[in-house]
């Protein structure tokens, strides 16, 4: 297992294979379990990376090394906002992560890394809560932060971010999972939560830096959370929104899934 501070150079050949147009987790997975670094994957030729099960458009890209100028930018703009990347074979990448069906083999991470290796609980629901699961989203998870679990959320409106700031009123560990960069806050009005993330709790995405919010991110995203999870926990949630589907993900995962019933006395208790 590789060193947890890649160089200069072993940093670029990660963040090339991550930006090859049309190069899935899967298919990432899959070369560099074949080829073992991102170094040897750029050293192949056309026709072993067509061997390795890859269509001609990628391979050529591969070959072409196309990506390593962006790469180059990525990594400028990682030092701009210190972001990291964690890669699948890096120590702090979580154990539980790895063990999903298409891990992310790159994670950019922006604050505390070390709440990688944390258990974390996901909190997720409603971007449209009713002030009854606002509260028992903040009660929760700033009760179950306190009993020293780390709170996994997606820094969406409504209930995502009752859960990160009900974390971090209680002294308690948070990670927010984006669809987006890590330097790019959505929504924009979490720009001051954002900012509290990156300094006491963790941000972390695997979509590169600068990367805008596109609805099908989302989904995508979705599958860390759950991913780097003991468990889910639903508060108001539609039953084809995101937070089902984060739900279902976890189920697919082996992971524990909790929900919310009627009222439960947050308010009172």
């Amino acid at each position: 297992m590789q060193s947890p501070v890649l160089s200069r150079e072993e940093e670029l050949y990660w963040l090339a294979l991550k930006l090859v147009p049309g190069l899935g987790s899967r298919t990432s997975g899959k070369l560099l379990d074949r080829f073992r670094t991102p170094q040897a994957i750029f050293r192949a030729s056309r026709t072993e990376l067509e061997g390795a099960g890859i269509s001609g458009a990628i391979a050529q890209s591969i070959a072409s090394g196309c990506t390593f100028e962006d790469a180059a930018t990525q990594q400028e703009k990682m030092a701009q906002c210190a972001a990291v990347a964690v890669t699948i074979g890096d120590p702090r990448y979580p154990q539980a992560l790895r063990e999903i069906f298409d891990p992310p083999v790159l994670l950019f991470a922006r604050g505390r890394v070390e709440l990688l290796q944390t258990i974390c609980l996901g909190i997720v629901g409603t971007r449209r809560p009713t002030p009854y699961g606002l509260a028992v989203a903040e009660r929760l998870s700033g009760d179950l932060a306190h009993a020293g679990l780390t709170i996994a959320s997606g820094m969406a409106r409504g209930i995502d971010t009752a859960a990160h700031k009900g974390a971090l009123a209680r002294g308690g560990n948070t990670v927010a999972v984006l669809g987006c960069g890590v330097d790019v806050v959505y929504p924009s009005e979490n720009r001051k939560l954002a900012a509290e993330l990156a300094g006491k709790g963790l941000i972390l995405s695997e979509f590169p830096m600068g990367a805008v919010a596109f609805p099908q991110n989302f989904p995508i995203r979705n599958r860390i959370i759950s991913g780097i999870s003991v468990g889910v926990l639903v508060v108001e949630g539609a039953q084809y929104s995101g937070s089902a589907i984060t739900a279902k993900l976890a189920i697919d995962q082996g992971r524990e899934v909790f929900a919310v019933p009627g009222n439960i006395g947050v308010l009172t208790c």
